[in-house]
């Protein structure tokens, strides 16, 4: 089977790449499980793009956040490509739909503050802003007759030539068990990282980083493979599966705590639990190893119950 495009994963890279390819082309988009699943769908707390609802906020000091951030190891091009692009991204998905949580005084939407920002700059739908977004973009996606989507379908291996120039993709139909050779004039990865190799992660099942190794095998260049990202807080219960607790619990002001109520993110950052995500999980990583507790606290008890 030929297509002008193949776009392998279903994620918010991979729904929003394949909705905005010309609708004249033949695009083929595979996923491993359905539609709906994956990490996209997971994300809670928001996304960061400068508002105009916040007039002290600016592309400058986004980008100034972001490098900071970043401890030097930025491209500094792209940084400023995706703050200058995030407005007009925002604005185009409330275009197809996702709801924005809005304020009650006003109609202002209800930016958040997130670690590492400067300011107030948090778009947020409720806190499943993740689904909102892989819901709305899934609903856009199926409208467009020149995408076919492969559910079920597990990528296995890249087709390539002896210049190593490839030209489509080898998949596992899961519902029939057989092999299907898929032939593209393009061939998009948009598959995600590996988290899920890692003993103890929020990620889904399906993080197993395909993507990655197919690229590798073709002749791809990999950088950057030391960055894997481990979300600071869980629900930790030795009896129940742990799910992700949004960082926008600590953005409004929840503190991290150790079993005797101490406070301990002052000795390692002065933004304390606003810090970056890396800061955080290195903290309460160092903690739980010094003090041999199962885990730390994130107490929100000082917020008004009305709030929470």
């Amino acid at each position: 089977m030929f297509y002008d495009v193949i776009i392998i994963g279903s994620g918010v890279a991979g729904l929003n790449t394949a909705r905005n390819i010309d609708k004249n082309l033949n695009v083929a988009l595979i996923t491993k499980t359905k539609l709906g699943n994956g990490s996209s769908i997971l994300a809670q707390g928001g996304i960061a793009a400068v508002s105009p609802d916040n007039e002290q906020d600016t592309f400058k000091t986004h980008i100034q956040d972001t490098l900071k951030v970043g401890a030097g190891l930025c491209h500094k091009d792209v940084v400023a490509f995706c703050v200058k692009h995030g407005p007009e991204t925002i604005k185009d998905l409330i275009k197809i739909g996702v709801d924005f949580s809005l304020r009650e005084i006003n109609d202002n939407y209800d930016l958040t503050k997130e670690g590492g920002h400067s300011h107030r700059r948090i778009y947020h739908s409720g806190d499943i802003t993740g689904e909102s977004i892989v819901q709305n973009l899934i609903a856009d996606v199926r409208k467009r007759s020149n995408i076919k989507i492969f559910e079920n379908h597990v990528a296995i291996n890249l087709i390539t030539d002896d210049k190593k120039v490839v030209s489509g993709v080898y998949v596992l139909d899961n519902n029939k068990k057989t092999i299907k050779t898929l032939i593209g004039g393009a061939v998009i990865l948009a598959t995600g990282g590996a988290g899920k190799a890692y003993l103890y992660t929020s990620n889904p099942d399906e993080a197993t980083g395909d993507g990655i190794a197919m690229a590798y095998r073709a002749g791809a260049q990999i950088a950057n493979m030391e960055f894997y990202q481990f979300h600071p807080t869980c629900l930790y219960h030795p009896e129940a599966k742990n799910f992700l607790i949004s960082e926008a619990v600590r953005g409004e002001g929840g503190t991290l705590r150790l079993k005797d109520g101490e406070r301990f993110m002052s000795k390692y950052d002065d933004r304390m639990e606003l810090a970056p995500r890396d800061v955080v999980a290195r903290a309460i990583d160092r903690e739980m190893k010094r003090t041999g507790d199962d885990c730390v606290y994130l107490d929100i008890t000082g917020l008004d119950k009305k709030f929470i």
